[in-house]
């Protein structure tokens, strides 16, 4: 912009060159400025300045914000062992589990959620969060490669499950617990007992046949020592103890239905607990400063002549006053 404005004035001052003597037409126009164009192009870039800034949202500090809402603290704990590879749900069991996730988090509003995912060991994947999008991208990426141990502990996943409530819930905490209920390392009924103290329900849901299948990884059917195929059977009893031990309830899961919606509900009937989340996105917005300046710029340089006011002449504001030569003529 400045560019230009020395193009246009480098050709209006060939063009005065061209009609005639420049000092002599300066003098045949006793209300032209020099100074004033360039007052009025350096307000107006101050003020195109600021609007450029102002569109690029300056955001200072952050605005804390709580949210308060009364619900219930779910912590999702899905088995994601080589046996969730079983193919007696289609695709497999563990496909149709992620897919029952998803549509969970889809119709929850005031609940938190978290996601525990197990094999031989539990691993954290997602603390409690009411965040449901973060919550459904984490429940995307379940499979076996999350953890380093193969094997079914779900005493050990239940364990780690109940330290990951918050202190505000204590009266509404509920662990849904997802699995083909072949349980091969702990006592999980001794850690449902403990989940009981604590408050705590446990919602199971065994996911599977009594029949079973056959486990395929990699497009290969998995054998045992005896070089025997493995056939993966849904075990219902632990699943069902550790349920009636905590309240919560049992749900076997069906083509049609993994059985969340019907736990859900029950859940629903639930005591709340009032959760405050603070929230940190909402920043101090700062542009709305920067266009008030642009605009009192704006109006500034509207008010401002390219040429001199005559009534304001005599203040000779933008060139300085000629010295007068006398005659020597004179006595």
């Amino acid at each position: 912009m400045i560019l230009i404005a020395a193009i246009v004035a480098h050709r209006r001052h060939k063009l005065l060159a061209r009609f005639g003597n420049v000092e002599l037409l300066r003098e045949l126009m006793p209300d032209y400025s020099k100074g004033r164009p360039r007052l009025k192009l350096a307000i107006y870039l101050m003020a195109f300045a600021c609007i450029v800034l102002a569109a690029a949202r300056p955001q200072f500090g952050s605005k804390l914000r709580e949210d308060k809402a009364r619900g219930v603290e779910m912590m999702l704990v899905v088995d994601v062992s080589n046996s969730m590879l079983a193919e007696d749900f289609e695709p497999n069991r563990l496909e149709r589990t992620k897919y029952a996730i998803n549509k969970l988090f889809e119709g929850l509003q005031q609940e938190r959620v978290g996601l525990v995912a197990f094999a031989g060991e539990p691993k954290v994947q997602l603390p409690i969060t009411s965040d449901y999008r973060m919550a459904q991208a984490f429940a995307k990426r379940l499979s076996p490669t999350l953890v380093g141990e193969q094997g079914t502990a779900i005493g050990k996943a239940l364990q780690l499950s109940t330290l990951s409530f918050s202190s505000q819930s204590e009266q509404s905490r509920v662990i849904v617990l997802i699995t083909d209920g072949e349980n091969h390392e702990d006592d999980a009924i001794e850690v449902a007992r403990r989940a009981k103290e604590q408050g705590i329900r446990i919602y199971t849901i065994g996911i599977g046949t009594p029949e079973g299948a056959p486990i395929r990884i990699n497009g290969e059917f998995v054998k045992d020592e005896d070089g025997e195929m493995v056939v993966s059977k849904l075990g219902e009893q632990m699943l069902e103890q550790i349920a009636s031990i905590t309240d919560g309830a049992y749900v076997r899961a069906t083509k049609q239905s993994i059985g969340l919606e019907e736990i859900v509900d029950s859940i629903n009937q639930m005591e709340k607990s009032e959760l405050t989340t603070v929230r940190y996105e909402e920043y101090n917005e700062q542009y709305q400063y920067l266009l008030a300046v642009a605009l009192a710029l704006l109006l500034f340089e509207t008010l401002i002549l390219s040429r001199r006011n005559p009534r304001l002449r005599r203040f000779n504001i933008f060139r300085e006053e000629k010295p007068t030569v006398e005659n020597p003529n004179n006595d």
